[in-house]
């Protein structure tokens, strides 16, 4: 039995709340049971020098912890000067390029800020999730103020992580299995079945390969679900297709 009586191929309890930030264009709080998050995409009319006279935009991300986003306080994060934060500022970054046909957002830059305000394990996932959602809505922003004039995003996009634990796969990692599991991977996958990024690592002993496959074969079916809870927020102007 797990620590919060899920069964193995459970996710958490999600919720995805739209417009939580005024001013941005994009917005989300993400709860996934216990941890929680503030994704908001923002929209500057430049794009990187060495993209510049190029006809294509450009999406990033920026990820931080809270001070008292953890059991005990933690130095306010800067994502320039935390290797930690900039390690996963970029894995987001580059998940939501996927997602993108930057030619169709020209001379635009997309900044996706994501915030752990309270953590419990798979922060980094989440803010993927989330964040996706809240680059979703600015991407709606831009083409109802007909600032752009095709829509960019070729897919939906989310990520999930997975652990091994007593030789079962298990799927959506809290902080108590997360700190005693002896495999846990992070997959980022599209509603295509297709993997954009998997991280994965041997905490204990090495996985074999038929694990690896329970693994990747698990977290497509949590990011089913986690598509489906996305499409309630933006599904009405991007429609999910399987």
């Amino acid at each position: 039995m797990r620590t919060d009586n899920r069964k193995p191929n459970e996710l958490r309890e999600l919720k995805i709340i739209p417009e939580v930030a005024r001013y941005a264009e994009g917005s989300v709080r993400v709860e996934l049971g216990n941890t929680h998050l503030i994704c908001t995409a923002s929209v500057e009319n430049n794009v990187p020098k060495w993209l510049m006279g190029q006809g294509a935009g450009w999406v990033t991300a920026e990820y931080g912890m809270l001070p008292r986003s953890t059991h005990s306080r933690i130095n306010r994060e800067r994502a320039n000067n935390s290797g930690r934060s900039q390690e996963i500022s970029r894995l987001i970054g580059r998940s939501l390029r996927a997602a993108v046909d930057l030619e169709k957002i020209p001379e635009k830059q997309i900044y996706v800020d994501c915030d752990v305000i309270q953590a419990d394990g798979g922060t980094r996932t989440a803010a993927i999730t989330g964040g996706f959602v809240a680059l979703a809505l600015a991407f709606k922003f831009l083409k109802d103020q007909g600032q752009i004039k095709e829509w960019p995003l070729k897919y939906y996009l989310a990520a999930v992580s997975v652990g091994m634990k007593s030789n079962e796969a298990i799927l959506d990692l809290n902080y108590d299995e997360d700190s005693s599991i002896d495999t846990d991977m992070n997959f980022v996958l599209n509603n295509h079945q297709n993997f954009i990024e998997i991280q994965g690592t041997a905490e204990k002993d090495a996985f074999s390969h038929q694990e690896l496959l329970s693994m990747m074969e698990l977290a497509q079916i949590g990011c089913q679900r986690l598509f489906q809870k996305q499409a309630e927020i933006i599904g009405n102007f991007f429609p999910l297709e399987n």
